[in-house]
């Protein structure tokens, strides 16, 4: 919703272009859109969440076309959700891997029926516990090369989930082939937060909680580093909220920004 909100309400040139954002969309989702835009427009909170989640898709698929440049030709979506690159991909040699929760999915390939959005053969998707299975076990399963680089995004799943779980992750795609990589955001831990971040913390914790995806997990950005390299990544490219303003809304007229720290974004990569 969030980045069908962009679509509809910021002043172009769009951070992230998703023309199929609004599409796959439930009809009451659309709805509550349209009947929510005054405040969606004005609000400071939801506009600054919505800044925010159109600069992880963009980050994201910008690091994909890095890597793309260097000849990888796998793309595993963790956590898809409606994510919709699998059916905006430019190419047609990047096999794309989605992978989510079983219902999740299901509930995403319905969506994609009734909306007629078409994918292509080179999409696979893969249905995973991440708090259960084995995730690269899965993927081979589906066809995945787990002798061949890949890139992989990581969006919107990490605070959701146990360390155990992120770590056996990030171990997991730490021992894929060099030119591998990730990305992903993650939250902060709360006591490195000013007082009035906190509070906006404490309100987001509340209501995901309320939805019943309670808020687990949160690095230092320094503790997050040390674990990328032990799980095998070289390189880590890591953006507060200053660095994502400076990125993707610097030159901005119509005051669209990413506000406080509660979120970074990260892209670590196998060299």
């Amino acid at each position: 919703m969030r980045r069908a909100a962009h679509q509809l309400y910021d002043d172009p040139p769009l951070v992230f272009t998703d023309p199929l954002a609004l599409r796959i969309l439930p009809e009451e989702a659309r709805a509550e859109l349209r009947a929510c835009e005054e405040m969606e427009r004005m609000q400071p909170f939801a506009r600054g969440m919505r800044a925010f989640m159109a600069a992880r898709s963009r980050f994201a698929e910008d690091a994909l076309e890095r890597a793309f440049a260097t000849g990888v030709r796998q793309y595993v979506v963790l956590g898809a959700g409606l994510d919709t690159y699998a059916a905006r991909s430019p190419h047609e040699d990047l096999r794309v891997f989605e992978v989510d929760h079983p219902a999740t999915q299901a509930w995403k390939r319905h969506r994609l029926q009734e909306s007629g959005i078409h994918l292509a053969d080179t999409v696979t998707f893969v249905p995973v516990d991440f708090e259960h299975e084995r995730l690269i076990d899965r993927l081979v399963a589906s066809g995945f090369d787990a002798n061949a680089p890949a890139f992989c995004s990581w969006l919107g799943v990490l605070p959701y989930l146990t360390r155990e779980a992120a770590e056996g992750t990030l171990r997991a795609l730490g021992r894929l082939p060099q030119r591998s990589g990730v990305a992903f955001d993650y939250a902060v831990e709360r006591a490195s937060l000013s007082s009035e971040q906190q509070a906006a913390f404490d309100w987001l914790a509340e209501r995901v909680a309320r939805a019943g995806e309670p808020f687990r997990l949160a690095f230092m950005p320094a503790d997050l580093r040390e674990l990328l390299a032990e799980c095998g990544f070289a390189r880590v490219e890591d953006l507060d909220g200053e660095a994502i303003h400076a990125r993707y809304f610097a030159e901005r007229s119509d005051g669209l920004m990413v506000r406080g720290g509660l979120g970074r974004l990260a892209c670590a990569w196998r060299e």
